[in-house]
């Protein structure tokens, strides 16, 4: 997949309300694979239903989004699945991690599918993330923050033409920030992907990020 292009996309919620000021919403942008991006936003303008609407969980919108020239709204369910395990690689703002399991299970779960990296590449990704200790807590057990960089971890394990992060770094302190920034950074240029961020107000700190305010 080389390009994201969302032509003339509404949330449904927002149709009929004057005023829409957006650099996303009813225009047409592109998204390209090996560049980053930044959607930069205030709570309740839609950057979550915009992740929600590219990785096919909601279709409750107007306009088009599509991969590479083809409407999503067209794509098979073995299609999804495809772009589930192959070309977008997401991050939920609520993370989706599993109590019950501890954190190297929840990100194991994900890799069984991908069998995309290695239980050692694992593990130094925890040691990166300053949490290498937690391995095998249970995730219901750890600090948000500490969540959060275990599903940043489970993002990573597959391959993908972009990685999209809902609010990545929300719950992470400065120097937090810039570790995930460089290991997300890392990846990406290793499969040359691209990279989409959403954020409130505390940014992924990303080099080169073009930023769109939504």
């Amino acid at each position: 997949m080389e390009q994201i292009a969302l032509n003339k996309t509404l949330p449904r919620v927002f149709a009929g309300h004057d005023g829409i000021h957006s650099e996303v919403w009813l225009q047409d942008i592109k998204l390209e694979r090996g560049k980053r991006y930044l959607i930069s936003a205030e709570s309740g303008t839609g950057k979550s239903s915009m992740c929600s609407y590219i990785y096919g969980y909601r279709q409750d919108y107007s306009g088009i989004i599509a991969f590479d020239g083809q409407d999503i709204r067209s794509l098979t369910v073995a299609q999804w699945c495809d772009v589930r395990q192959r070309h977008i690689a997401y991050l939920p703002q609520d993370m989706r991690l599993f109590g019950e399991l501890t954190a190297i299970e929840n990100v194991e779960l994900k890799n069984r599918l991908t069998g995309f990296k290695s239980r050692e590449e694992i593990i130094k990704l925890f040691e990166a993330m300053g949490i290498a200790d937690k391995v095998d807590s249970l995730a219901s057990k750890l600090s948000i923050g500490q969540q959060q960089r275990v599903a940043i971890i489970r993002t990573l394990c597959q391959p993908c033409d972009f990685i999209m992060l809902d609010e990545p770094v929300s719950h992470l302190d400065d120097e937090n920030n810039h570790i995930v920034a460089r290991l997300i950074t890392e990846e990406a240029q290793r499969q040359g992907a691209g990279v989409i961020a959403t954020s409130v107000g505390y940014h992924l700190k990303i080099d080169g990020a073009n930023t769109i305010s939504l």
